[in-house]
């Protein structure tokens, strides 16, 4: 299923309005406008980041242009299951090691890792 046709099932979804929140959040129509105008342009911006992180998984090495990708793709992951697992900034501490709290560390640690490449950081 496209993210598109996805978001449009769940538009009230705490999930996906994380990720897509409203720019009209009292204006239904100036809403649908604003979704009809770059809402395509989102989706396939996301699905592409997602499309290169999966077809790159098993990549040794990344250009510029995939690891960018990757990291839009990783932020919107962590996002989502950082939303459907009520993460906030005051479990810092006091995360559970459950496993999807676990991945959600693991993606944590990747998306800093890619940043860092980015910012030509030694790691």
């Amino acid at each position: 299923m496209r993210l598109r046709a996805a978001i449009a099932v769940n538009r009230n979804d705490p999930a996906f309005r994380r990720l897509f929140p409203p720019a009209y959040e009292n204006d239904e129509k100036a809403e649908d406008e604003y979704r009809h105008l770059v809402g395509i342009e989102l989706d396939e911006s996301r699905s592409h980041a997602l499309e290169t992180l999966s077809k790159t998984a098993d990549a040794i090495e990344l250009t510029q242009e995939q690891l960018e990708a990757w990291l839009r793709a990783l932020n919107d992951i962590r996002l989502w299951l950082g939303t459907v697992l009520d993460v906030s900034e005051d479990d810092v501490d006091d995360e559970p090691e459950d496993p999807p709290h676990i991945l959600y560390q693991v993606l944590t640690l990747l998306q800093e890792l890619a940043v860092s490449a980015l910012s030509g950081e030694d790691q």
